[in-house]
């Protein structure tokens, strides 16, 4: 018998890989995941709200002509609109915000966050999870290297209540999906438009071909199929697990009654639907809020065509009036409820716009380009102090320049209001290790 074999013939280099391959395969990325999952829940910050609205508007809101108006800088700087007082004394609003104006002691504004990411996928992805992408993309891209701040508080808030943790509307941002977290975990999308006349959401009601005796049959023989064994029910790639997981979110949308209230719009008083505004922005906000009152943590309002690179002074006349009103009317509802002391508003796009105005080639108006260097976002409630306003840009409106900010401390302000600590680690389904924030440093002007 070899030297270098026990009595069982097994050999010293066999019990190192299975010692090394069981310690590296499962046992240490485990213990280091509970370790982390220990740490993580005793470090947690209090929460200060335990809600959110998203409204992203995307495509990147040019903050010249909202909420950092130049009235100072030249005319290609400053643009066609001219500038209206706000609540604060000294700061003032471009002259399509009135009603934010008038009510910006209601909530904060911060005017100075920045980032090196100046094309819409990029940037998107850089503010929906405040991991910067991980690679060069495109400006169409629809990446995704890091959860998306929805899918995290899905995960970290939700709640077995029936109703999906995340939502999104009319759809997903680009780079608003939960990535390793899995399907569980990404946002269930109301495409239809509560504007509209019985207004309803598809495939959220049985159908009426379908008796509900019928319907909960079929769901019991459902299950019972599913009790039986998969042979690769612990494999992590098991696309049926996926599947069973939004058939599981539609059977708890059907039949629960708090989610059937929650989208029935039409319960509104008409007084309350017209204050919000009759169109599918001003319905939606009012949707969101319905959706807050039931309970869900997180929900995107997601605006799209804010890339005004032609006709922008045009296209804002007609378009910011009304995206005031909404706002401003969501911010006031839920502080007449008494729910903006429990839930965040805030209003962002991945960027801002150029300091100088330029026509493109081929166009006959004028706009303003992709610019990341400065940009405006609009934070209500979860104790978030009304009325301060948060950094500065220069006299041109270039860059960020007083209490200089980045997404990081944006979303790590998002997570600690929320109760979730920003400097929490993940683990993949392989193990792999990845911080929640890179860095967890909130704005200390926004947390009470």
């Amino acid at each position: 018998m070899s030297a270098k074999r026990n009595c069982e013939g097994t050999s010293r280099r066999d019990c190192l890989k299975f010692g090394l391959g069981g310690m590296l395969g499962t046992g240490l990325v485990e213990s280091l995941r509970r370790r982390g999952n220990a740490s993580e829940s005793l470090s947690a910050p209090r929460p200060q709200a335990d809600r959110c609205i998203l409204i992203w508007m995307d495509g990147g809101p040019t903050h010249f002509e909202t909420f950092d108006p130049k009235p100072t800088a030249p005319s290609e700087y400053r643009g066609d609109f001219t500038h209206t007082k706000t609540a604060v004394p000294g700061t003032v609003f471009s002259e399509h915000m009135t009603k934010l104006a008038a009510t910006l002691g209601d909530y904060a504004m911060i005017r100075s966050i920045r980032h090196d990411q100046g094309n819409h996928g990029a940037g998107n992805h850089y503010m929906m999870t405040g991991a910067p992408p991980r690679i060069p993309v495109g400006c169409g891209a629809y990446v995704s290297f890091h959860p998306s701040m929805g899918s995290v508080v899905a995960k970290k808030l939700g709640k077995d209540n029936g109703l999906p943790a995340y939502f999104s509307m009319p759809r997903m941002s680009r780079s608003g999906g939960p990535n390793f977290l899995g399907a569980r975990f990404a946002p269930f999308v109301v495409a239809d438009d509560p504007n509209r006349d019985n207004f309803r959401v598809r495939d959220v009601a049985i159908p009426k071909s379908l008796a509900e005796e019928r319907f909960q049959g079929r769901t019991d023989l459902r299950s019972k199929i599913d009790q039986m064994l998969r042979l690769n029910d612990e494999a992590s790639g098991d696309p049926v697990a996926a599947f069973d997981e939004y058939y599981r979110q539609g059977f708890d949308l059907v039949t629960s009654p708090d989610a059937q209230q929650a989208f029935d719009i039409e319960r509104e008083d008409p007084e309350t639907r017209d204050r919000y505004g009759r169109d599918s922005f001003g319905q939606r906000c009012l949707l969101a809020r319905r959706l807050v009152e039931a309970g869900v943590p997180f929900i995107t309002v997601y605006d799209g065509g804010w890339d005004h690179h032609s006709n922008i002074f045009g296209a804002l006349r007609k378009r910011l009036p009304n995206w005031d009103n909404s706002v401003a009317t969501l911010i006031q509802d839920l502080k007449e409820r008494g729910l903006l002391d429990t839930t965040l508003v805030v209003a962002l796009g991945e960027f801002g716009r150029t300091p100088k105005i330029s026509t493109l080639s081929g166009q006959t108006t004028p706009g303003r380009d992709h610019w990341a260097n400065a940009m405006s976002v609009l934070m209500a409630g979860g104790g978030t102090p009304g009325g301060a306003v948060i950094g500065a840009t220069d006299r041109k409106g270039f860059s960020a320049v007083d209490r200089v900010l980045f997404p990081e401390n944006f979303v790590s302000t998002i997570y600690t209001k929320l109760g979730i600590n920003p400097d929490e680690m993940l683990y993949t389904p392989q193990g792999r290790p990845t911080h929640l924030v890179s860095d967890p440093t909130p704005i200390s002007e926004l947390i009470a």
